[in-house]
């Protein structure tokens, strides 16, 4: 999916994706084609509920993502690059499966994270950050393809959640230091990567806003 060096990028049209697409991407198949389905997945997902005002169009993607594709899309999307558009959706997914599996656990790393006084600095200039009760809800949104805002906005607020995160995970390495080592050091890695994630979304937007983000 590359483009000529002296022409800009430009996004291609998404064509609708069914459940039976994903049958020619099975185990084995040529790397390539996964590529091309990952890109179209997620070009499909996201443009789709921008550009339509079709219910059916929208009712059938839900369908799709909510009850026979979204874990097989999600998989389709795990191999891209971080900062690509099916790479910045792989994130999304992940982040609304942390919240899923361990909500109460995730809002108090959150909620810790609120609490540490430079959380002003780490999220200053950007959106204001999402909450954890709320990552849920914009992922199945945008996983669904009836997400209408600003895909940037919303990108830099997932960033946000992530760094928020990490800073409540740093908080409770440190008070666990002393009696949990191994904790804390798990902790202390986990708010890296998170922090990794949160680069990469903002990229990510950045990208999207220069047309880029394909």
């Amino acid at each position: 999916m590359s483009e000529s060096s002296s022409q800009p990028p430009r996004h291609h049209k998404p064509k609708p994706f069914t459940p039976q697409d994903f049958a020619n991407f099975a185990g084995g198949a040529d790397p390539a084609r996964v590529s091309e389905a990952a890109h179209l997945a997620a070009q499909a997902l996201v443009h789709h509920g921008r550009r339509t005002d079709d219910p059916e169009i929208t009712r059938r993607l839900v369908e799709l993502a909510d009850r026979q594709g979204l874990e097989s899309i999600a998989e389709l999307w795990a191999e891209s690059p971080a900062r690509s558009l099916p790479g910045a959706l792989w994130r999304l997914y992940a982040l609304r499966a942390a919240v899923q599996q361990d909500p109460e656990r995730v809002a108090a790393y959150y909620a810790a994270g609120k609490d540490v006084a430079q959380v002003s600095k780490v999220v200053a200039g950007v959106a204001e950050p999402l909450g954890a009760t709320e990552v849920r809800g914009m992922a199945d949104t945008i996983l669904s393809g009836a997400f209408q805002g600003d895909f940037d906005v919303a990108l830099e607020r997932f960033a946000a959640f992530c760094r928020v995160v990490a800073l409540g995970q740093t908080h409770h390495a440190d008070d666990a230091e002393a009696a949990h080592s191994g904790r804390a050091t798990a902790l202390t890695r986990n708010a890296r990567q998170l922090v990794r994630t949160a680069e990469d979304l903002e990229a990510s937007a950045r990208a999207w806003r220069r047309g880029e983000l394909d």
